[in-house]
């Protein structure tokens, strides 16, 4: 009786021991994952940040209509009559009144 507990013992383990190795289903896949899981919050914090900046960002806006004129403007790259479009290096422009 003894050795067919062992027996079942050492089969148990041998089943344990492949699963834990293969591949497809094993331990390298399950820290594949934990990695990927990782990545994935990482980035979900860094939305979160842009959400929160850019919530603050819409709230400014909504409290100042020249502010919210002026975001417009420049996100389309229209001036005001009597202003010129100047480009500037590192694709930001600004207006000047000339």
């Amino acid at each position: 009786m003894r050795a067919i507990g062992f027996a079942l013992a050492a089969a148990v383990a041998t089943v344990l021991g492949a699963a834990a190795l293969d591949a497809d289903t094993g331990l390298a896949r399950w820290e594949h994952l934990r990695g990927e899981l990782a990545d994935a919050r990482g980035r979900i914090a860094d939305l979160r940040t842009e959400v929160e900046g850019l919530e603050r960002e819409a709230g400014l806006l909504e409290g100042d209509p020249f502010a919210l004129e002026r975001a417009i403007r420049e996100e389309l790259e229209l001036v005001r009559p009597g202003q010129q479009l100047i480009r500037l290096g590192g694709g930001t422009s600004s207006a000047w009144k000339l």
